[in-house]
């Protein structure tokens, strides 16, 4: 297929590790990674190709910075604090750039500039943008050093006016001296519309605010997660926990997919909540949530005799801790569907798992979630060898 795309800003920018090579090559380095780290436990399977390889981002978050007097809006240098202006970034929905585009010519009819760190004078700081493709719609979040932003209601009027798929405007105060967006308890109002957009992923709608986890490749990510369902093989019989669920997206797929009941458990109080909402506009009741550790309320279960037949983890980057895996080995799961983005911590999991609990890998299947760069998505099918609780372990 020969497919290359290319940007201007590559040699400047270093937001992207393979933006101006041939796809091909891209996943071949990626498929030599994953056997690097995987090879050993299982077969890995030739890597899922992305339905797109530019504007697939349907999350963008530019910082914002003064040139000439001008708002303008980018990214920072990689491994620098130094903005790099963007006008359009081919991997962004086009829409979430057209948007970007209409706030900086807006920004000087209104007189917002931006905020100046060491000064501690100006507005803006950062501009989110989330993306809904099945509803047209997007979120427009505006990170800014205080509720005091010049004619903000304004501006979103003319925002909406502009680009009708606008549904939501809200600001998020951020007074941190970080590189963070947005804080975990930083304060947000909105100014038009509800504060969230819908999408549908797999016939489920997904409410999505602007700190609720969503895959940033919605069409891959729903690729991914019929490739996760089919591995688990669910049917009525079988309770189902989603380790590190996030706002619920695993669970509740897990749950319209014929599992008896599914638990999704997260540390996250705001997740958690999301995950409730999720599972109530989606008319689920055959799944509930927790707001706890993984492995502390997996152990306390097991105490309980509780066991499960199907586990789903998907951890962060830093991957699985011995603690969860051990906990998770007592709940005595037939088949363990682990997603991973990073091989490398993946494969130091699957060495654990290897030596102390009697599970192995039956399929390893790689999904390019993330084009022109270096990340790489995996889910991985463990099934159990030998009966009896692990408990005793």
């Amino acid at each position: 297929m020969a497919k290359k795309r290319t940007c201007p800003l590559s040699g400047r920018c270093g937001g992207c590790d393979y933006i101006n090579i041939r796809y091909e090559d891209e996943l071949l380095e990626k498929y030599l990674e994953e056997e690097q780290f995987l090879s050993r436990f299982c077969d890995v399977s030739p890597i899922l190709p992305s339905p797109e390889i530019t504007g697939y981002r349907c999350k963008v978050q530019a910082v914002c910075g003064s040139e000439d007097g001008r708002l303008v809006t980018g990214i920072y240098r990689k491994g620098s604090h130094h903005l790099i202006p963007v006008r359009s970034c081919p991997l962004e929905d086009r829409r979430a750039s057209d948007v970007l585009s209409s706030i900086r010519t807006l920004a000087g009819r209104y007189h917002i500039t931006a905020y100046d760190e060491d000064r501690k004078t100006g507005h803006l700081r950062h501009v989110l943008i989330r993306t809904s493709e099945y509803y047209d719609e997007a979120l427009v979040v505006l990170v800014a050093s205080s509720f005091n932003l010049p004619s903000a209601s304004d501006l979103a009027a003319a925002l909406h006016q502009k680009h009708p798929f606008v549904r939501s405007v809200s600001i998020v105060v951020n007074t941190d001296e970080t590189s963070m967006v947005i804080p975990e308890n930083a304060e947000e109002r909105v100014i038009y519309g509800k504060g969230y957009i819908m999408d549908r992923m797999l016939g489920l709608d997904f409410r999505i605010s602007a700190r609720s986890f969503y895959q940033i490749n919605p069409r891959q990510a729903a690729n991914l997660y019929t490739i996760a369902m089919n591995m688990a093989e669910l049917d009525d019989h079988d309770i189902v926990l989603d380790a590190y669920s996030g706002t619920g997206t695993i669970a509740l797929i897990a749950a319209s997919s014929g599992a008896r009941h599914v638990i999704g458990i997260e540390s996250n109080e705001r997740a958690v909540s999301d995950a409730w909402e999720n599972a109530r506009i989606n008319h689920l009741d055959n799944v509930s949530f927790e707001n706890a550790d993984a492995s502390k309320w997996m152990k306390e279960k097991v105490k309980e005799g509780m066991e499960c037949s199907v586990l789903f983890l998907d951890p962060p980057r830093s991957g699985a801790t011995e603690e969860f895996l051990a906990a998770a080995g007592r709940m005595n799961p037939e088949r363990i569907v682990y997603i991973s983005c990073n091989p490398e911590t993946l494969g130091r999991d699957l060495r654990y798992i290897y030596r102390f609990l009697p599970y192995r890998a039956v399929g390893i299947q790689p999904v390019d979630l993330f084009p022109a760069s270096r990340h790489i998505e995996t889910v991985v099918l463990l099934e159990r060898r030998g009966k009896g609780n692990l408990s005793g372990r």
